[in-house]
């Protein structure tokens, strides 16, 4: 794995009305022609994505959305709820608008619900060199604004030193072993290798967490759960912490010693990227689903499912055998309205590793919102599994959590 993966990213999100300059200024930050240009308005439909690294902020996603303002049509407003949808998960805000013409009624509502949302945010006032209008000089208090001309170069350098000034105000995601281990230990990863393990290659949270254990100076031992026994026990050091796959929960904790530390990375991406907490406190009410009850699964991307998929077969199979047997289950990747969700009693999310931490805290944020339960992957195989608190004990606040509800 060579380029840092899109869930790792900032989201940068340039953000504005139709032919206000965004495509243009995209291309500048970009340094490259990779947006459209065009004097047509809606000439950018879908959310278009470009990486880049960005000096002290660094690893950036820098997404160039559809005017805010094109309502033309049905695809128009499609474009716009497309459009939103990145502005929810966004880390930084570029508020695009022309600096030489006052501001619309539009723009105006839409500042009012960034300065809600409490993001870092710029106002940057294109065709700076038409000159900018009184109206636009006050637009936006409590913003910054920095004036840009697209064509020149004029102001480029200025918001550039603006935005790396957001590098210290922005909540960075956690690493997966961050607070886990010290210096000098060895941590053991169990990794099993089957139908769904993709072919010559490891999945984004294995990893992440080997590249921890590099960054934290430990030293690593990786097996598969066949050859679990012989590693565990040719090891010099004890491990201070034992990560496995959640799918190979029961036979891992049948081998270790009782006293050894053990969990998932799903477990710990469900800390890295949202509310561990959150998750646990669900598994504590799965005894409030009702009979014929509905389940929804969110999945955060996709791929080829094979005959034991996790999420369409041996979670639900879990279950109907342990929970209810009268429930039908659903699969989304893209999270309900509220709305929508008040007609689930249950929600089961995968580990998240494809999203951001920001984005798994808007599902999370839903979830509430609506009143609805919900886990992770990762809980709930090691809660079907009878792991539990088990695979808590190297989180105290959570494993208190789930032994309180428990008790």
């Amino acid at each position: 794995m060579l380029n840092t993966p899109k869930a790792e990213r900032l989201t940068l999100v340039i953000y504005g009305l139709r032919n206000s300059g965004k495509s243009s200024l995209t291309n500048n930050l970009l340094r490259t022609s990779a947006s459209i240009v065009s004097d047509r308005p809606g000439t950018t439909t879908d959310p278009v994505v470009h990486a880049m690294e960005m000096g002290p902020l660094g690893p950036v996603s820098v997404v160039d959305t559809a005017g805010f303002d094109d309502f033309d049509d049905e695809l128009g407003s499609m474009r716009v709820e497309r459009s939103e949808r990145k502005l929810e998960t966004a880390d930084i805000v570029l508020f695009v608008t022309r600096g030489d013409v006052p501001p619309t009624a539009k723009e105006e509502t839409a500042v009012e619900k960034l300065r809600r949302r409490n993001l870092p945010c710029l106002t940057v006032l294109t065709f700076a060199d038409s000159g900018l209008c009184d109206e636009k000089r006050r637009f936006a208090p409590g913003f910054r604004r920095i004036a840009v001309d697209n064509r020149s170069g004029f102001g480029l350098e200025d918001l550039d030193k603006a935005l790396q000034r957001f590098s210290d105000h922005i909540e960075r995601e956690i690493t997966p072993l961050e607070g886990l281990v010290q210096a000098g230990e060895t941590v053991l990863l169990v990794t099993p290798i089957d139908e769904s393990a993709p072919k010559a290659r490891m999945i984004l949270p294995q990893v992440e967490t080997i590249r921890d254990i590099l960054d934290k100076d430990c030293t690593m031992a990786i097996c598969t759960e066949k050859r679990l026994n012989d590693c565990y026990l040719g090891l010099k050091d004890r491990p201070a912490l034992v990560v496995t796959d959640s799918q190979a929960f029961a036979e891992v904790g049948a081998t270790l010693p009782s006293d050894q530390l053990l969990t998932s990375f799903s477990i710990i991406f469900a800390r890295k990227k949202g509310d561990l907490g959150f998750f646990v406190e669900g598994l504590t009410r799965l005894d409030e689903i009702p009979s014929g009850g509905r389940v929804l699964v969110l999945e955060a991307c996709r791929h080829h499912r094979m005959n034991d998929d996790i999420g369409t077969v041996k979670i639900p199979n879990i279950f109907r055998k342990k929970v209810r047997p009268d429930v039908s289950f659903e699969l989304k990747q893209d999270i309900p309205s509220p709305r929508e969700l008040s007609g689930y009693d249950f929600v089961i999310n995968c580990a998240g590793c494809m999203v951001t931490r920001r984005d798994m805290m808007r599902r999370i944020s839903l979830l509430k919102e609506a009143n609805v339960p919900g886990t992770n992957y990762g809980l709930f195989l090691a809660w079907g599994n009878g792991l539990l608190p088990r695979a808590l004990e190297p989180f105290p606040v959570e494993h208190a959590l789930y032994r309180g509800a428990s008790c």
